[in-house]
């Protein structure tokens, strides 16, 4: 039994099998209707609980459908539904549910609650999201990029905005799987020391650059996300709008990097506000490959987690 919480807690080896494997996953489905079963059935018999305490979009529908697609069930939870952490420990929560389930998927706020449900399930525990790391995006991304430009080992990936639980896991990634990361943003959103810390104590170059212009020259990959998030005040958004706008990743910045490099967003986006639509919509862009790929390299993270 193998736990999927974060990438720099996961063995590199392993992290590239599982990038391999969710390319011969998703080669295998090609010209397939979306419902068609998956040939090889690992999760037939089981059930998988996808517990949601934040909402979601893509998490929620690429994990139902891949457990479909590979013979499983499952189970959908939001945090009304549940009493996790509230009149009942987390740890209690997550013994229980390991005698209906044969696997769990948590996207939560607080990364501690990940930690304890991991400690005391006796099932694999996947993390779906975190307000400090989203590790499954970050797979889809990395797949995504060698789809279309080969190895990312030794690439160069620029990072604008703000340093947010997203930005976390790809420097988490870049000293897994090798690359360097420039992140562009002002001061106060800077991306935690400690994760810049892990990234530089295995390799790779991390630097902090203020000017967008100068961070994203040489670029292989320039990646954006939303400046705000739905649970932010007006005031917050506004101040947030106002330290971020230098950092949009508009035609002309996308034009200051390779002229092959591509463009990523984990959405959903806020059209014209952290990057514009010409951008989005543009040639450079990978935004719903990347949408996509989370099916996919979510699927390579439950077989890992279960051993298949």
């Amino acid at each position: 039994m193998n736990h999927f919480l974060d990438i720099h807690t996961t063995d590199p080896a392993d992290l590239r099998a599982m990038i391999d494997t969710a390319r011969t996953l998703k080669n295998a489905r090609k010209g397939l209707p979306k419902g068609t079963p998956d040939a090889d059935q690992p999760l037939k018999n089981h059930m998988v609980a996808l517990i949601f305490e934040k909402p979601s979009t893509r998490t929620r529908v690429s994990f139902d459908v891949g457990v479909r697609q590979m013979g499983g069930q499952t189970l959908v939870l939001s945090g009304s539904d549940m009493q996790l952490g509230h009149g009942e420990t987390i740890a209690d929560t997550a013994r229980v549910l390991s005698r209906y389930v044969d696997m769990i998927m948590i996207r939560t706020f607080d990364e501690a609650v990940l930690h304890e449900l991991a400690e005391y399930a006796s099932v694999p525990v996947i993390n779906g999201l975190t307000d400090r790391t989203h590790p499954c995006q970050i797979m889809a991304d990395i797949l995504t990029f060698e789809e279309h430009h080969g190895p990312i080992k030794g690439k160069k990936v620029v990072w604008a905005g703000d340093g947010n639980n997203v930005c976390a896991s790809f420097l988490h990634a870049a000293g897994q799987f090798g690359f360097d990361l420039t992140f562009t943003g002002p001061a106060n959103l800077d991306p935690d020391p400690e994760f810049v810390g892990l990234a530089r104590q295995r390799g790779s170059t991390i630097t902090i650059e203020r000017d967008p212009a100068v961070a994203v020259d040489g670029a292989d990959l320039v990646v954006a996300d939303t400046w705000v998030s739905m649970h932010d005040s007006q005031s917050t958004k506004e101040r947030r709008h106002n330290q971020l706008r230098p950092y949009q990743v508009d035609e002309t910045l996308m034009s200051q990097a390779k002229p092959d490099a591509l463009f990523m967003h984990c959405l959903p986006a806020h059209r014209d506000e952290e990057v514009t639509t010409a951008v989005m919509d543009g040639p450079q862009s990978v935004i719903f490959d990347e949408a996509e790929n989370r099916l996919h390299a979510q699927k390579a993270v439950m077989r890992w987690c279960l051993g298949k």
